[in-house]
């Protein structure tokens, strides 16, 4: 108790610089806990998705559909317990800078492999008997103020127009992976148009979601499924949901190095930051150093001094950077939740602020620690003279 008393009165004796030195390890950590959590954001999906679910499409490229007769031939290979289809929609609400991801789904289906999306029977109900009905996630209603019932048009992109649907469910995440920011309508409502103003778009799908018996027998009923449209005018490619995700990742991966480099940099500003501070207050103090020396206090002690104080500095600082990781997350996530609908702080992401903290500590103090371990009684003790 004795020590530690010691420990905070030397880390205060200069408040002005250890104030502004704990101001400055807060922020960094504030910014390589945010760096960390915009790269847990963006595999987000990844952690969302099922091993007991596959990803059928066309092999060429995700923007060639797949004929709708593909649909009962899929079900009949070994190993799938069920197929659902749907089409990226790619409507604007309003204007372009509403983007949410929208899709046209065969309802049924898709929400039995996605029991993650929880809505009420009566929702479920609803939504299933209203053609121009249709989902959305809690995060994207709340954003827009849509009530139940409420009618939303969307300007087609992909399929020109203007498209009324009627909000009949709100679907909440069964945990936090899951992305609430979805927009889901019927695929019958889309093709039934289609039909009657692009007749040769019609009955293609641009996804299958297939459901496995058991994960185990992902890889072999995937392969399976792109043999028996082996040489076919529309060749698949199949691929487990996490794979599928992976592939949108892999896009952007030059962006995330660079995050991933930032928040490297950020840990070095850490670092010279303490460091500075440490042997700003070391060098001041180095004739009492000799005079603990001159008392019989040995090498050990001296380091525990520095080492402590050093940690208590860091460690002050990493608890307040935390502390302002959540309100900076929350506001995150309200403003850019169209391009990160999953953004939370993990606890992982607390974890490396917390080692990244002690490594800053331990290092930060080495070379203070050295100094007045090996320097001199007597050159010590001229600087108290």
């Amino acid at each position: 108790m004795l020590f530690l008393k010691l420990l905070f009165r030397n880390t205060f004796r200069h408040k002005l610089r250890t104030g502004l030195t704990i101001l400055g390890i807060a922020i960094a950590i504030l910014a390589f806990g945010m760096l960390r959590t915009m790269i847990s954001a963006w595999y987000a999906g990844v952690e969302a998705s099922s091993a007991g679910r596959l990803v059928t499409r066309n092999a060429i490229s995700l923007i060639f559909p797949l004929p709708l007769n593909y649909k009962d031939k899929i079900r009949q290979v070994s190993g799938v317990s069920i197929v659902s289809y749907g089409n990226w929609f790619g409507g604007i609400y309003i204007d372009e800078k509403n983007f949410f991801a929208n899709f046209a789904i065969e309802p049924k289906s898709y929400l039995e492999l996605y029991p993650e999306f929880m809505l009420s029977r009566a929702e479920t109900d609803a939504f299933l008997r209203d053609r121009k009905g249709f989902i959305a996630g809690r995060k994207l209603v709340e954003k827009y103020g849509w009530k139940i019932g409420t009618t939303v048009t969307l300007k087609g992109t992909i399929y020109p127009g203007n498209w009324d649907f009627v909000l009949r469910g709100i679907y909440r995440g069964k945990d936090k992976t899951t992305d609430e920011t979805q927009f889901m309508f019927h695929w019958d409502y889309l093709n039934e148009t289609v039909k009657k103003t692009v007749p040769r778009r019609a009955d293609q799908v641009g996804f299958y979601v297939i459901g496995v018996t058991h994960p185990d027998l992902a890889s072999e009923t995937a392969i399976s499924i792109d043999r028996l449209f082996k040489n076919s005018l529309a060749e698949t490619l199949t691929e487990t949901e996490k794979a599928f995700v992976l592939t949108f990742i892999a896009m952007t991966e030059a962006i995330l190095t660079v995050i991933q480099a930032v928040s490297l940099f950020v840990i070095i500003i850490i670092l010279a930051v303490v460091a500075n501070t440490m042997v700003m207050t070391t060098r001041e103090r180095i004739g009492e150093y000799a005079v603990l020396k001159t008392l019989g206090f040995g090498g050990r002690h001296l380091a525990a001094i520095i080492f402590g104080e050093s940690f208590v500095i860091t460690t002050i600082g990493c608890v307040l950077g935390i502390a302002l990781t959540f309100p900076a997350a929350k506001i995150f996530s309200e403003s850019l939740s169209t391009y990160f609908p999953i953004f939370y702080v993990e606890p992982k992401t607390l974890l490396h602020d917390c080692v990244a903290a002690t490594a800053v500590g331990l290092i930060a103090a080495v070379i203070p620690t050295y100094r007045a371990v090996k320097i001199r009684i007597a050159d010590g003790l001229r600087r108290v003279v």
